[in-house]
């Protein structure tokens, strides 16, 4: 049998990666290397699902998120569910599993999906759409009746936040306060698109502690202004927050809205999630904008972005077709 097992050597390609076997490990790094690791995650997905085919562009994604919501949140006492879980590779090999990474999709081998029964990193089984919020949401409240630490982070695409399922959950998700975190992962730029550095600075502004809490002091002091003078600082905080996104429907919902912000910066999404980590107001969502088949040429290149995939060579991309065998009973049949 096949020995997958990683030892560090001088030659690896992924030297920062090779010393992570648990999201433990990866924050135990300076954020300065927090960069690098997600660069080395990339090639590590690049090369096994080279080896075993399946679900690649929204994986290839979600590389950076997934290495900083790993960085910041405390999974898995912090519940991290990926809505239906066709890019949870990053995920399974920043898990413990990097060592059966190759063994995706085989007989006894990982799952294409996140599966409880693999590891505690996967606290809910997937491969249906739209499940994560409702999902998230029920190990948030469930932490709060019983006191215990510990958030709901549902990952959403947003094809499946379009389903009624998804509204449902977000529509009760003011039960769990500031433990739910729904993220956005807006990889068809169907929403609104960033608008550069002005718009990651609001993001990172509004999310922060010393925001929300003069936040909460002007909301309690114009309770007590006329009515003329409520309206403007209502309109006044909308601004505040308006000038960078386009989240007046999840606001409606009882959201705190942080976005949108590039999925694929480091740099702005460890700030902005450690803020909403340590936020007093909640449930919040931040929208966040993704490219699927981010950093592989031939996956942004093709239409279908690589969402699917059979080996393939990792130079060209070209893939292998499967070699079609004829049905038994044709098989059988005389010349």
């Amino acid at each position: 049998m096949q020995n997958w097992n990683i030892a560090v050597t001088a030659f690896s390609k992924t030297p920062l990666l090779d010393t992570i076997k648990t999201p433990e490990d990866l924050r135990k790094l300076k954020v300065e290397q927090v960069r690098q690791v997600a660069d080395e995650l990339r090639q590590e997905t690049i090369d096994a699902v080279s080896v075993t085919g399946g679900h690649f562009g929204a994986g290839l994604g979600v590389v950076e998120l997934t290495t900083a919501i790993h960085y910041i949140f405390d999974t898995p006492r912090d519940r991290l569910i990926w809505d239906v879980g066709h890019q949870a590779y990053p995920h399974k090999i920043l898990t413990g599993r990097r060592n059966r990474i190759r063994t995706l999709r085989q007989g006894g081998g990982l799952s294409g999906f996140t599966k409880r029964s693999e590891s505690e990193y996967d606290p809910f089984g997937t491969a249906h759409s739209s499940t994560s919020i409702s999902a998230a949401l029920g190990f948030a409240v469930a932490n709060k009746l019983a006191n215990k630490p510990g958030k709901g982070i549902a990952v959403i695409g947003d094809g499946a936040m379009s389903a009624g399922m998804a509204y449902e959950a977000m529509n009760n998700a003011a039960e769990a306060g500031n433990r739910l975190v729904v993220i956005l992962n807006d990889n068809d730029m169907s929403i609104a698109p960033p608008v550069g550095g002005l718009s990651a600075y609001l993001a990172r502004l509004v999310s922060s502690r010393p925001f929300l809490g003069l936040r909460d002091i002007a909301r309690r002091l114009s309770r007590h202004l006329p009515e003329p003078l409520h309206r403007a600082a209502k309109k006044t905080d909308e601004f505040a927050r308006g000038m960078a996104m386009g989240g007046t429907l999840f606001e409606e919902l009882g959201f705190y809205y942080v976005g949108p912000i590039d999925g694929h910066n480091i740099d702005q999404l460890v700030p902005i999630l450690e803020n909403v980590r340590d936020a007093a107001e909640g449930p919040c969502l931040i929208h966040v904008v993704t490219q699927k088949g981010k950093g592989y040429a031939p996956a942004e290149a093709a239409a279908d972005k690589y969402h699917g995939v059979q080996k393939f060579d990792v130079i060209t991309g070209q893939q292998v077709k499967p070699v079609a065998s004829a049905p038994a009973s044709i098989a059988r049949m005389p010349g």
